[in-house]
């Protein structure tokens, strides 16, 4: 008799096990059960069709019940609901939601893939018509008739993470007005803040309305099918959608009422091969707790990336393969472009490392920043992009980075994700061998670059201050840059000796007091640190230059009030 395998819910892990299960044994029956009418559809796809990037409907089919049956000999059932997994009979119950008849059916092993729910704060009127979230196709399909309908003219994005920038740039290209709400002082909240100001200056420039730092209170129906959104601050918006993009959580009633462990975070508890706490079912997906790779605690990592590599690694062990390593833990690498901008991020965040614990001591880190061309910067088309590495100042160990750019920033970060997957050090990117051609990279790529500057430091070869230590102690300060650039904006305080003058003036400067150089981005300052340095003075050079703090600063004003063309 054939071992039945039966898996719960599709998409991106479930259907990756099945089909990897398959692959690996004809002598097991599959079924996949799934709620919903698709069992395996591109849901990071959806805002791309909402703008009509993407134009058929069908393109976001990755798998349909069809294929499964006919490539794999495995069963589909979508329209299924899986209500209750009884544990000591080996038993699921599965409602048909087109009939409403509960069915028992017996497993050997189970997986469940039961994924994530969009979050619905508890705000009055969050329910209203024109409120949508974008997580299915059915709510695409939503979306898209809606706007048809009501002939949308603002729509309002509440959340400004990586499906809310999304959907902002792609109801934008369909010639609707667009406000992000975010309730964080900057959007991308994956990212630290100071990465965020680049982003802010190109949505803006971009034609897209913020407003950051205030929660919304309240939606309230108007006339004509429009919502009148509150603010914490007292600002409305009147809109004719409301986008909401405030995060997911993860589905865990069914694994709950089985009585599976639930980890700190909420997600379903699980061993290196995705095992549960019983023996003959595992979970892979938007609903479990993976460890961090960087910190060693425990994360939700809701993306697609790893819920395929999870879903592979139980199919093994559940088909007695014991050549395959467990799960090596998320590192949440991420990428989202919005208008023709770039953000990428892999690794641990600042504000991660902070409240980071090892062995109940806190995580020491640093940090530096970079400025570099995307390629060669004598060929046409150079792109300047912005790029934070997170590292050990003990042995180098790359804790996370995250770049900001409009041409070749993902590829930064691939190559930086997986020297962190090897537990890789700064010297690992210091000597990275990577293509150059002038139209492709230069001789020292961008990942080079950020090495060298981090090596430096662990090698004490190099002094590093930041901005925000600046008002710490009593400091020189000095800025390296020409007379017109200072003149266009500085910090106060500042001395201004271009480098290009400083050997001659060295007799100018302080020897009682720690000098700190800065310039537009941190290079030419680090010449003028090193040739202090060797002149005996103490010295330390401000990492990223004048652009961090301008960077810096405008995340401060942000939350300002400012005019908002939604508001009434």
């Amino acid at each position: 008799m054939k071992r039945r395998l039966l898996i719960v819910g599709g998409v991106a892990g479930g259907a990756s096990c099945a089909a990897r299960s398959r692959r690996l044994s004809e002598d097991t029956e599959i079924i996949i059960f799934e709620r919903g009418p698709f069992v395996s559809f591109a849901n990071c796809g959806l805002p791309y069709f909402v703008g009509n990037v993407i134009t058929k409907e069908e393109d976001l089919i990755v798998a349909s019940p069809e294929r499964f049956r006919d490539y794999f000999n495995i069963e589909v059932r979508t329209g299924h609901n899986v209500c209750l997994i009884d544990r000591e009979k080996r038993e699921i119950e599965v409602e048909n939601m087109a009939t409403g008849n509960i069915s028992r059916e017996k497993y050997d092993n189970l997986v469940i893939s039961p994924g994530s729910v969009p979050i619905f704060p508890p705000l009055e009127g969050i329910d209203l018509p024109g409120i949508f979230t974008v997580k299915t196709i059915p709510d695409m399909r939503d979306i898209m008739d809606w706007i048809e309908r009501q002939n949308a003219k603002k729509a309002a994005v509440i959340g400004g993470g990586f499906i809310g920038l999304e959907m902002a740039e792609n109801l934008k290209k369909r010639s609707l007005s667009v406000s992000i709400v975010e309730m964080q002082k900057h959007v991308m909240p994956a990212i630290d803040e100071e990465m965020a100001a680049p982003i802010h200056a190109h949505l803006k420039s971009s034609g897209i309305s913020l407003c950051l730092g205030s929660p919304v209170t309240s939606f309230k129906q108007l006339d004509a099918g429009k919502i009148l959104i509150t603010l914490e601050s007292g600002e409305t918006q009147r809109v004719d959608m409301v986008i909401l993009s405030i995060g997911v959580r993860p589905e865990i009633e069914l694994a709950h009422t089985a009585g599976l462990e639930i980890g700190s975070l909420g997600g379903i508890q699980v061993d290196e091969f995705m095992r549960t706490s019983d023996p003959h079912i595992w979970a892979v997906g938007d609903a479990v707790e993976v460890k961090d790779c960087i910190t060693g605690s425990n994360n939700m990592i809701p993306l697609a990336g790893p819920a395929n590599r999870q879903g592979r690694i139980a199919a093994h062990v559940i088909m007695g393969r014991r050549d395959m390593a467990g799960f090596r833990g998320g590192q949440a690498t991420a990428v989202c472009g919005v208008m023709g901008l770039t953000i990428a991020s892999t690794g641990a965040t600042e504000k991660t490392l902070k409240n980071a614990l090892i062995n109940g001591k806190p995580m020491i880190y640093e940090k530096i920043y970079a400025h570099p061309d995307h390629i060669a910067g004598f060929y046409p088309g150079a792109q300047k992009m912005m790029i934070k590495l997170l590292f050990s100042p003990e042995d180098g160990r790359i804790f996370g980075a995250q770049a900001v750019g409009t041409e070749g920033v993902e590829k930064r970060i691939d190559v930086i994700a997986m020297a962190i997957q090897k537990e890789g050090t700064v010297f690992d990117l210091e000597e990275a061998e990577l293509c150059y051609a002038p139209q492709y990279g230069a001789a020292k790529d961008p990942v080079n670059i950020v090495g060298m500057i981090a090596a430096n430091i662990v090698r004490n070869e190099h002094s590093i201050a930041h901005w925000m230590d600046l008002d710490n102690g009593d400091v020189y300060l000095l800025d390296t840059r020409r007379p017109e650039e200072y003149e266009r904006g500085h910090i106060d305080a500042a001395v201004n000796i271009p480098l290009e003058n400083l050997r001659q003036r060295l007799s100018e400067l302080p020897r009682d007091r720690e000098i700190w150089t800065y310039c537009l981005v941190g290079q030419r300052s680090y010449n003028a640190a090193r040739l202090l340095a060797n002149a005996g003075f103490k010295v330390r050079n401000i990492c990223g230059g004048y652009m961090i703090h301008l960077c810096i600063e405008k995340i401060r004003q942000q939350t300002k009030p400012k005019p908002n063309p939604f508001k009434i």
